[in-house]
Protein backbone atom coordinates (compact mmCIF):
# COMPACT_ATOMS: atom_id res chain seq x y z
CA UNK A 1 0.00 0.00 0.00
CA UNK A 2 1.27 3.30 -0.66
CA UNK A 3 0.76 6.11 1.33
CA UNK A 4 0.72 9.74 0.18
CA UNK A 5 -1.12 11.31 2.81
CA UNK A 6 -1.67 10.79 6.92
CA UNK A 7 -2.53 12.51 9.79
CA UNK A 8 -0.25 12.89 12.59
CA UNK A 9 0.69 14.88 15.64
CA UNK A 10 4.34 15.75 16.54
CA UNK A 11 5.50 17.72 20.11
CA UNK A 12 8.84 18.96 20.74
CA UNK A 13 10.49 18.47 24.32
CA UNK A 14 9.58 20.06 26.92
CA UNK A 15 11.91 22.48 28.76
CA UNK A 16 13.91 20.87 32.38
CA UNK A 17 12.49 22.59 35.37
CA UNK A 18 15.21 24.49 37.42
CA UNK A 19 16.72 23.76 40.38
CA UNK A 20 16.15 25.10 44.03
CA UNK A 21 19.08 23.79 46.27
CA UNK A 22 21.86 25.60 48.50
CA UNK A 23 24.86 24.88 48.82
CA UNK A 24 25.91 22.64 51.68
CA UNK A 25 29.53 21.59 52.77
CA UNK A 26 31.24 20.78 56.46
CA UNK A 27 32.56 24.55 56.83
CA UNK A 28 29.90 26.36 54.75
CA UNK A 29 26.77 25.27 56.54
CA UNK A 30 24.96 28.69 55.37
CA UNK A 31 25.76 28.31 51.48
CA UNK A 32 24.59 30.13 48.87
CA UNK A 33 21.90 29.40 46.10
CA UNK A 34 23.58 27.02 43.55
CA UNK A 35 20.51 25.07 41.43
CA UNK A 36 20.98 24.90 38.03
CA UNK A 37 19.06 26.15 35.15
CA UNK A 38 16.96 23.46 33.13
CA UNK A 39 17.82 22.05 29.87
CA UNK A 40 16.14 22.76 26.81
CA UNK A 41 13.52 20.64 25.09
CA UNK A 42 14.30 18.97 22.21
CA UNK A 43 13.70 20.35 18.09
CA UNK A 44 11.21 18.82 15.43
CA UNK A 45 13.23 18.42 12.18
CA UNK A 46 11.74 17.19 8.73
CA UNK A 47 14.36 16.81 6.22
CA UNK A 48 13.83 15.59 2.59
CA UNK A 49 15.21 12.75 1.66
CA UNK A 50 15.17 10.55 -1.86
CA UNK A 51 15.58 7.37 -0.31
CA UNK A 52 11.74 7.26 1.70
CA UNK A 53 9.18 6.97 -1.40
CA UNK A 54 6.26 7.41 1.00
CA UNK A 55 4.67 7.97 4.47
CA UNK A 56 4.09 4.43 5.47
CA UNK A 57 6.34 4.56 8.50
CA UNK A 58 3.70 7.85 9.65
CA UNK A 59 0.44 5.66 8.81
CA UNK A 60 1.55 3.31 11.52
CA UNK A 61 3.21 5.64 14.14
CA UNK A 62 1.50 8.82 13.55
CA UNK A 63 2.19 10.82 16.89
CA UNK A 64 6.46 11.21 17.60
CA UNK A 65 7.64 13.22 20.63
CA UNK A 66 11.32 14.91 21.31
CA UNK A 67 13.07 14.20 24.51
CA UNK A 68 12.62 16.57 27.08
CA UNK A 69 15.34 18.47 28.67
CA UNK A 70 16.72 17.82 32.06
CA UNK A 71 15.82 18.91 35.26
CA UNK A 72 18.67 21.14 36.99
CA UNK A 73 20.56 19.87 40.08
CA UNK A 74 22.78 20.90 42.74
CA UNK A 75 26.15 22.08 43.21
CA UNK A 76 25.50 24.25 40.04
CA UNK A 77 24.51 21.63 37.26
CA UNK A 78 22.83 22.01 34.08
CA UNK A 79 19.97 19.82 32.85
CA UNK A 80 21.37 18.55 29.33
CA UNK A 81 19.45 19.23 26.78
CA UNK A 82 16.39 16.95 25.05
CA UNK A 83 17.44 14.98 21.83
CA UNK A 84 15.61 16.65 18.59
CA UNK A 85 14.40 14.00 16.31
CA UNK A 86 14.66 14.46 12.77
CA UNK A 87 11.75 12.88 10.62
CA UNK A 88 12.89 11.58 7.11
CA UNK A 89 10.04 12.67 4.57
CA UNK A 90 9.72 12.30 0.60
CA UNK A 91 11.29 14.68 -0.98
CA UNK A 92 7.80 17.13 -2.30
CA UNK A 93 6.17 16.93 1.33
CA UNK A 94 4.00 19.23 2.56
CA UNK A 95 3.42 19.73 5.88
CA UNK A 96 -0.74 21.20 6.33
CA UNK A 97 -1.81 22.35 9.70
CA UNK A 98 -5.19 20.09 10.79
CA UNK A 99 -6.86 22.83 12.33
CA UNK A 100 -6.71 25.84 9.66
CA UNK A 101 -5.67 23.99 6.69
CA UNK A 102 -2.89 26.02 6.18
CA UNK A 103 1.10 24.96 4.83
CA UNK A 104 3.05 25.47 7.64
CA UNK A 105 6.61 24.16 5.73
CA UNK A 106 7.65 21.79 3.02
CA UNK A 107 10.34 20.03 1.64
CA UNK A 108 11.57 20.19 -2.23
CA UNK A 109 15.32 18.90 -2.25
CA UNK A 110 16.83 15.86 -0.78
CA UNK A 111 18.74 16.99 2.65
CA UNK A 112 16.29 20.35 2.97
CA UNK A 113 16.26 20.34 6.70
CA UNK A 114 13.53 22.51 8.32
CA UNK A 115 12.55 22.91 12.21
CA UNK A 116 9.34 21.91 12.17
CA UNK A 117 8.29 22.63 16.33
CA UNK A 118 10.49 24.64 19.05
CA UNK A 119 11.52 22.70 22.17
CA UNK A 120 10.66 24.90 25.23
CA UNK A 121 13.49 26.60 27.40
CA UNK A 122 14.65 25.17 30.58
CA UNK A 123 13.52 26.91 33.80
CA UNK A 124 15.87 28.66 35.84
CA UNK A 125 17.78 27.64 38.74
CA UNK A 126 17.87 29.34 42.16
CA UNK A 127 21.24 30.56 41.52
CA UNK A 128 20.14 33.10 38.50
CA UNK A 129 18.29 35.25 41.17
CA UNK A 130 21.53 35.60 43.44
CA UNK A 131 21.41 39.56 43.65
CA UNK A 132 23.30 41.78 46.42
CA UNK A 133 19.50 42.99 48.39
CA UNK A 134 18.63 39.01 48.10
CA UNK A 135 21.38 36.44 48.85
CA UNK A 136 19.66 33.06 49.46
CA UNK A 137 16.54 33.67 46.44
CA UNK A 138 14.15 31.00 46.79
CA UNK A 139 12.39 31.46 43.98
CA UNK A 140 13.08 29.09 40.62
CA UNK A 141 11.30 28.61 37.63
CA UNK A 142 9.61 25.66 35.55
CA UNK A 143 10.51 24.59 32.12
CA UNK A 144 8.30 25.80 29.11
CA UNK A 145 6.11 23.27 27.09
CA UNK A 146 7.83 22.37 23.68
CA UNK A 147 5.35 23.46 20.28
CA UNK A 148 3.21 20.66 19.61
CA UNK A 149 1.20 20.59 16.61
CA UNK A 150 -1.69 18.22 14.49
CA UNK A 151 -0.78 17.79 10.58
CA UNK A 152 -1.39 16.10 7.42
CA UNK A 153 1.80 15.45 5.76
CA UNK A 154 0.83 15.41 1.72
CA UNK A 155 3.23 13.88 -0.73
CA UNK A 156 2.78 16.22 -3.72
CA UNK A 157 5.34 14.75 -6.65
CA UNK A 158 8.04 16.88 -8.17
CA UNK A 159 9.00 15.99 -11.56
CA UNK A 160 10.35 17.92 -14.68
CA UNK A 161 7.65 16.40 -16.88
CA UNK A 162 4.27 14.83 -16.08
CA UNK A 163 2.48 12.37 -17.93
CA UNK A 164 -0.72 13.05 -18.17
CA UNK A 165 -3.83 10.86 -19.65
CA UNK A 166 -6.90 8.14 -19.03
CA UNK A 167 -6.10 5.10 -17.94
CA UNK A 168 -4.24 2.60 -20.45
CA UNK A 169 -3.49 5.44 -22.69
CA UNK A 170 0.11 3.59 -22.34
CA UNK A 171 1.72 6.36 -20.15
CA UNK A 172 3.36 3.66 -17.77
CA UNK A 173 4.67 1.74 -21.08
CA UNK A 174 5.95 4.61 -22.25
CA UNK A 175 8.15 6.02 -18.93
CA UNK A 176 9.24 2.04 -19.08
CA UNK A 177 11.17 2.42 -22.02
CA UNK A 178 12.51 5.60 -22.07
CA UNK A 179 13.63 5.93 -18.24
CA UNK A 180 15.41 3.41 -15.10
CA UNK A 181 11.24 3.13 -14.00
CA UNK A 182 9.48 -0.12 -13.94
CA UNK A 183 5.75 1.42 -12.90
CA UNK A 184 3.44 -2.01 -13.29
CA UNK A 185 1.53 -2.13 -16.85
CA UNK A 186 -1.48 -4.06 -17.67
CA UNK A 187 -4.67 -3.75 -20.13
CA UNK A 188 -7.08 -2.72 -17.70
CA UNK A 189 -8.34 0.63 -15.80
CA UNK A 190 -5.88 1.93 -12.59
CA UNK A 191 -2.81 -0.47 -13.41
CA UNK A 192 -1.07 2.74 -11.97
CA UNK A 193 -1.82 4.03 -8.45
CA UNK A 194 0.35 6.12 -7.51
CA UNK A 195 2.89 8.31 -9.16
CA UNK A 196 6.52 6.67 -10.53
CA UNK A 197 8.85 8.79 -10.87
CA UNK A 198 11.98 8.00 -13.61
CA UNK A 199 15.20 9.50 -14.88
CA UNK A 200 15.95 10.58 -18.52
CA UNK A 201 19.59 10.60 -19.25
CA UNK A 202 20.71 12.69 -22.42
CA UNK A 203 24.41 11.16 -22.52
CA UNK A 204 25.22 13.62 -25.33
CA UNK A 205 24.10 16.84 -23.48
CA UNK A 206 25.63 15.90 -20.47
CA UNK A 207 21.63 16.28 -19.16
CA UNK A 208 18.86 14.26 -17.28
CA UNK A 209 15.63 14.75 -16.76
CA UNK A 210 12.68 13.31 -14.34
CA UNK A 211 9.60 12.10 -15.71
CA UNK A 212 6.91 11.30 -13.70
CA UNK A 213 3.52 8.60 -14.91
CA UNK A 214 0.17 10.32 -13.28
CA UNK A 215 -1.92 7.72 -12.30
CA UNK A 216 -4.96 7.88 -14.87
CA UNK A 217 -7.14 10.29 -14.74
CA UNK A 218 -11.49 10.17 -15.71
CA UNK A 219 -13.80 12.67 -16.48
CA UNK A 220 -15.18 14.47 -13.27
CA UNK A 221 -11.54 14.12 -11.37
CA UNK A 222 -11.72 17.75 -10.72
CA UNK A 223 -14.87 16.74 -8.54
CA UNK A 224 -12.89 13.49 -6.92
CA UNK A 225 -13.99 11.14 -8.68
CA UNK A 226 -12.20 8.10 -8.88
CA UNK A 227 -9.29 9.27 -6.64
CA UNK A 228 -9.10 12.40 -8.50
CA UNK A 229 -7.94 14.76 -5.80
CA UNK A 230 -5.17 12.16 -5.02
CA UNK A 231 -3.92 12.12 -9.05
CA UNK A 232 -4.13 15.46 -9.73
CA UNK A 233 -2.33 16.73 -6.99
CA UNK A 234 0.88 15.12 -8.35
CA UNK A 235 0.36 17.28 -11.31
CA UNK A 236 1.08 20.83 -9.32
CA UNK A 237 4.55 20.47 -9.26
CA UNK A 238 5.36 18.93 -12.53
CA UNK A 239 7.31 22.04 -14.81
CA UNK A 240 5.74 20.21 -18.19
CA UNK A 241 2.78 18.43 -18.65
CA UNK A 242 2.48 15.82 -21.35
CA UNK A 243 -0.88 14.85 -22.27
CA UNK A 244 -1.18 11.25 -23.60
CA UNK A 245 -3.97 10.42 -26.13
CA UNK A 246 -4.70 6.69 -27.12
CA UNK A 247 -4.70 7.41 -30.58
CA UNK A 248 -6.74 4.06 -31.59
CA UNK A 249 -9.38 5.02 -29.51
CA UNK A 250 -9.20 1.91 -27.52
CA UNK A 251 -13.29 0.51 -26.70
CA UNK A 252 -14.59 2.70 -28.47
CA UNK A 253 -13.07 5.64 -27.11
CA UNK A 254 -13.10 9.21 -28.67
CA UNK A 255 -9.25 10.54 -29.08
CA UNK A 256 -10.43 14.44 -29.40
CA UNK A 257 -13.25 13.97 -27.07
CA UNK A 258 -10.78 12.49 -24.07
CA UNK A 259 -7.89 15.22 -25.29
CA UNK A 260 -10.84 18.17 -24.13
CA UNK A 261 -11.97 16.38 -20.88
CA UNK A 262 -8.12 15.74 -19.81
CA UNK A 263 -7.38 19.73 -20.33
CA UNK A 264 -10.99 20.67 -18.62
CA UNK A 265 -10.09 18.50 -15.85
CA UNK A 266 -6.75 19.98 -14.74
CA UNK A 267 -8.35 23.36 -15.61
CA UNK A 268 -11.42 22.76 -12.97
CA UNK A 269 -8.92 21.72 -10.28
CA UNK A 270 -6.70 24.66 -10.54
CA UNK A 271 -6.73 27.27 -13.26
CA UNK A 272 -2.92 27.78 -13.48
CA UNK A 273 -2.50 24.45 -14.58
CA UNK A 274 -3.61 24.93 -17.70
CA UNK A 275 -0.65 27.85 -17.86
CA UNK A 276 1.60 25.49 -17.66
CA UNK A 277 3.84 24.19 -20.74
CA UNK A 278 1.78 21.37 -22.50
CA UNK A 279 3.06 18.47 -24.96
CA UNK A 280 0.65 16.16 -26.71
CA UNK A 281 1.44 12.87 -27.56
CA UNK A 282 -0.19 10.37 -30.15
CA UNK A 283 0.33 7.39 -28.69
CA UNK A 284 -0.45 3.67 -30.27
CA UNK A 285 -0.13 5.10 -33.77
CA UNK A 286 1.20 1.30 -35.07
CA UNK A 287 -2.21 0.64 -34.53
CA UNK A 288 -4.45 0.51 -38.09
CA UNK A 289 -6.93 3.27 -36.68
CA UNK A 290 -4.79 5.68 -35.82
CA UNK A 291 -3.63 7.33 -38.65
CA UNK A 292 -6.89 8.70 -39.23
CA UNK A 293 -7.87 9.21 -36.13
CA UNK A 294 -4.96 11.27 -35.84
CA UNK A 295 -5.54 13.42 -39.24
CA UNK A 296 -9.18 14.18 -37.25
CA UNK A 297 -7.11 15.19 -34.34
CA UNK A 298 -4.85 17.23 -35.81
CA UNK A 299 -7.88 19.37 -38.13
CA UNK A 300 -9.41 20.34 -34.30
CA UNK A 301 -6.28 20.45 -31.92
CA UNK A 302 -4.19 23.45 -33.52
CA UNK A 303 -0.74 22.20 -31.71
CA UNK A 304 2.14 20.30 -32.63
CA UNK A 305 1.30 16.43 -31.68
CA UNK A 306 4.34 14.23 -31.68
CA UNK A 307 2.92 10.72 -32.86
CA UNK A 308 4.63 8.15 -31.29
CA UNK A 309 4.60 3.87 -30.95
CA UNK A 310 5.46 2.19 -27.52
CA UNK A 311 6.23 -0.94 -30.29
CA UNK A 312 8.16 0.41 -32.61
CA UNK A 313 9.66 3.58 -30.97
CA UNK A 314 8.48 5.64 -33.53
CA UNK A 315 8.62 9.39 -32.82
CA UNK A 316 10.34 8.54 -29.52
CA UNK A 317 13.72 10.61 -30.13
CA UNK A 318 11.94 13.96 -31.47
CA UNK A 319 9.74 13.76 -28.29
CA UNK A 320 12.55 13.12 -26.23
CA UNK A 321 14.58 16.08 -27.87
CA UNK A 322 11.32 18.63 -26.99
CA UNK A 323 11.33 17.63 -23.75
CA UNK A 324 14.17 18.47 -22.73
CA UNK A 325 14.16 21.57 -24.93
CA UNK A 326 10.69 22.84 -23.14
CA UNK A 327 12.46 21.65 -19.32
CA UNK A 328 15.75 23.70 -20.02
CA UNK A 329 13.93 27.21 -20.71
CA UNK A 330 12.20 26.53 -17.53
CA UNK A 331 15.49 25.85 -15.73
CA UNK A 332 17.06 29.04 -17.55
CA UNK A 333 13.84 31.31 -16.95
CA UNK A 334 14.07 29.98 -13.13
CA UNK A 335 17.40 30.92 -13.15
CA UNK A 336 17.51 34.40 -13.96
CA UNK A 337 14.73 34.96 -11.79
CA UNK A 338 16.46 34.22 -9.13
CA UNK A 339 19.92 36.23 -10.03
Amino acid sequence: MFYDEVKVSFKAGKGGDGCFSFRRAKYEPKGGPDGGDGGRGGNVYIVGDTNVADLTDFHFKPGWKAKNGEPGRGSDQHGAKGNSITLRLPVGTIVVDRDSGDPVAEVLEHGESVMLLKGGVGGKGNAQFKSSTNRAPREFTLGKSGEEGDFRLIIKTIADVGLIGFPNAGKSTLLNMMTNAHPKTGDYPFTTIFPTVGVLEYPEQYERITVADIPGLIEGASENRGLGHRFLKHVERCKVLLIMIDMEGTDGRDPLADYRVLTNELKLYMPGLARKPELVCANKMDEPEAPENLKIFRNKVKKKIFAVSCVSEEGFEELKAIMLKEVLAIRSAKSESDQ
